[in-house]
């Protein structure tokens, strides 16, 4: 997904279009709780630096910030929300 974000940020250049990814960690939606448990959650919170699993509004928020005015001055990036699981 990375890969073609900047392949079509090059393609859309110069059309206002920007192309992001929003990469997710683990995250507690009643999903992934009815289906890992409480044991489960805590298994893959306990990879995360931050120890836990996101919130969906956690994943949201960034969501938002990338459609947003505040990230004009982004495209072919990649934001991972992940508790920082992919940065250690």
């Amino acid at each position: 997904m990375r890969n073609l974000a900047r392949t079509w940020a090059e393609d859309l250049k110069g059309t206002g279009i920007r192309v992001n990814v929003l990469s997710p960690g683990a995250t507690a939606t009643e999903l992934a709780k009815e289906a890992l448990g409480e044991e489960g959650q805590k298994a893959y919170g306990a990879m995360t630096p931050l120890q836990r699993m996101a919130d969906p509004a956690e994943i949201g928020a960034v969501a938002v910030f990338l459609a947003s005015d505040d990230s004009s001055f982004m495209t072919a990036s990649e934001v991972a929300v992940d508790g920082g699981l992919a940065q250690l």
